[in-house]
């Protein structure tokens, strides 16, 4: 296995915090690395010093000689022209058209996105997308990601994850990614590698090995520890008793207990998200009744009807604008439907996390601990009263952290701090609009725990399956029809939908949905009511028309991979009868034709693929 790049005792700290501190790793060809720890640990910095974008303070970074690398930061920095720009820079469309990898990249990442689009008027999702198709069109051996599947609906991230193993498959190159997606790390990763306290720890596997590795890690510490303490009382009471210090002896068991409080492994911070009291909740909580809404001339829902008990769990998925966001904010409050109304019950109190947390700049200048006081100075936990300092410290922030005004949190810190803000409120309804956004893994555990015993009603969006399938007990879709569909079998069940709706030529699906009494249990007319009365617009090519353009571009890419075939063996027949004259002639009018062939075939395929999109 070829070594491709390493770390030899890399330091470098920021300010007076050391991020690392002599570091040492190596990355050999075939391994997909998962780097997972706290926020602000020093994630993103290794990936900056491994890529060469950041120069450490000590220790080195070599990489094997020719070994290209390309790096997607988190900041999508894109330069002014159209999205193929972007992609392709100047490259004519012929020279990039006929490989199949970059089509299937443009299929996977822009299926929305027009190619002619100026980047300056692209969403944050279409930027992101945007970047990561320009960097996996090229031909790098190692790629270094930071948080790809940032802005990426379940169906792009399923479909980057399957590319990514794909091209890593057979030793053909490395891949180090950090993502909180936990989910895409078990689909991805071989390895995992956990940044903390300045050190990098190595497991093998992706995160669901990394977790039991790590659990056996603590529990051998623990041991370990329990051990020494035990040897330290011996040795501490044996000094109580023991003879005058005159004597060699003490000195000897003086020196023995010194080197065990030495031998004190240093703390990891405690992260704990605590379950505060939750209001009594009563029979009715929230009712969606033929309720339609239209932003910017597309009808996000279309008669839509859902009935919402106490107890219930739901997670919402859905394509980018299809609505998730704007359902979220009626059954908030924020938004009123063009018809139909939202009900709610009398004890109903609601929660609602913001996707940017947009809520905490009307605090930005109060400290962490000001803006949890200035919800309740104390609360009550598991029978025990805590104070809002003892609060935020359980759930990450130190006392220094504590006193941090908000305007100077990372993502991951606001995100933890908008979170403790709700739960203190000790809301029955809670709306958590992507909540694993910017959270490392770590915390996002803790809020897996948390929501595990919520005794309230709950309503996800969010595209971590591993979040939806832990924690919810149903899923829904919003499929861009203006419906709200059940999924009994879960994300699996969406993204086979979505793969029949691409495939069929339409985005829509069946109108069914569901709705729920008080019960949290799906039945047989929660599966095959309709939510949805008013019909699709007429798109502007039919459906036979894309079926039958879809069905040319799928005949053009097996001919032109044919003749990709057909042009490496009469390269090779040339090198292998290079003295034969009459041979070579005939081989180059056989290469000639080919060519010819395969141009016209890339302009037909331009324009079958321009019909589909």
């Amino acid at each position: 296995m070829a070594h491709l790049l390493g770390a030899d005792r890399v330091t470098l700290a920021l300010g007076t915090r050391v991020l690392l501190d002599e570091v040492s790793l190596g990355l050999d060809d075939g391994q997909r690395i998962g780097v997972v720890g706290p926020n602000g640990a020093g994630k993103s910095t290794l990936l900056r010093v491994l890529a060469g974008v950041q120069e450490p303070d000590d220790g080195r970074v070599t990489r094997a000689g020719g070994v290209r690398l390309a790096m997607l930061d988190q900041r999508d920095d894109l330069a002014p022209g159209t999205v193929l720009d972007a992609i392709h820079g100047s490259a004519d469309a012929h020279e990039w058209a006929s490989d199949p990898r970059i089509r299937a990249v443009h299929a996977g990442l822009l299926p929305d996105v027009d190619p002619q689009a100026d980047v300056a008027t692209l969403s944050g999702g279409q930027r992101r997308r945007v970047a990561l198709a320009a960097l996996l069109v090229r031909d790098d051996e190692v790629l270094v990601l930071d948080e790809p599947t940032n802005h990426l609906d379940v169906e792009g991230v399923a479909w980057l994850a399957d590319h990514l193993v794909q091209r890593f498959a057979r030793s053909s190159g490395a891949l180090v990614v950090v993502t909180h997606d936990r989910w895409f790390l078990d689909a991805v990763c071989t390895r995992t590698w956990e940044v903390h306290d300045g050190g990098v720890d190595q497991y093998d596997g992706g995160y669901a090995a990394y977790v039991l590795a790590r659990a056996e890690r603590s529990r051998t510490a623990a041991v370990t520890e329990e051990k020494r303490q035990n040897l330290l009382r011996k040795e501490l009471a044996w000094l109580r008793r023991g003879a005058p210090a005159r004597t060699s002896k003490p000195k000897f068991r003086i020196d023995a207990a010194n080197a065990l409080i030495a031998d004190e492994p240093p703390p990891r911070d405690p992260l704990e998200l605590s379950r505060m009291a939750t209001a009594r909740l009563g029979k009715d909580v929230l009712d969606v009744e033929d309720v339609t809404l239209a932003f910017g001339g597309r009808t996000l829902l279309d008669g839509v009807t859902w009935r919402i008990g106490p107890g219930d769990r739901y997670g919402l998925v859905g394509v980018n604008g299809a609505g998730k966001t704007s359902l979220l904010r009626l059954l908030s409050g924020r938004l009123k439907p063009d018809a139909g109304r939202v009900k709610r019950g009398k004890t109903v109190q609601v929660a609602e996390l913001q996707q940017d947390v947009e809520d905490l700049d009307e605090v930005a200048d109060l400290r962490v601990i000001e803006v949890i006081e200035a919800e309740k100075r104390s609360v009550v936990v598991g029978g025990k009263e805590l104070t809002a300092a003892q609060l935020v410290e359980r759930l990450g922030f130190t006392r220094d952290r504590a006193r941090t005004p908000v305007r100077d949190l990372s993502g991951g810190e606001r995100r933890r701090l908008s979170l403790l803000r709700l739960l203190v409120g000790e809301p029955n309804v809670l709306l958590l609009d992507e909540p694993t956004n910017d959270l490392d893994t770590d915390t996002l555990a803790a809020l897996e725990d948390l929501l595990d015993g919520w005794p309230g009603t709950l309503i996800v969006v969010s595209h971590d399956r591993y979040l939806l399938e832990r924690v919810c007990d149903r899923q829904l879709a919003l499929l861009g029809d203006g419906n709200l569909r059940d999924l009994p079998g879960g994300v699996e069940e969406y993204l086979a939908l979505r793969r029949t709706a691409l495939t069929a030529g339409s985005s829509s699906g069946p109108s069914s949905g569901p709705s729920s009494g008080s019960s949290a249990q799906p039945s047989s007319s929660d599966e095959t009511a309709s939510t949805g009365a008013g019909a699709a617009p007429t798109p502007a090519r039919s459906a036979a028309d894309v079926r039958t353009a879809r069905k040319e571009v799928a005949r053009i890419e097996r001919r032109l991979a044919k003749i990709a075939e057909l042009e490496s063996a009469l390269h090779t027949q040339l090198a292998a009868q290079a003295t034969d004259y009459e041979a070579i002639q005939r081989l180059d009018t056989e290469l000639r034709a080919l060519a010819a062939e395969r141009d016209e075939l890339e302009e037909a395929w331009l324009e079958a693929a321009e019909l589909t999109t």
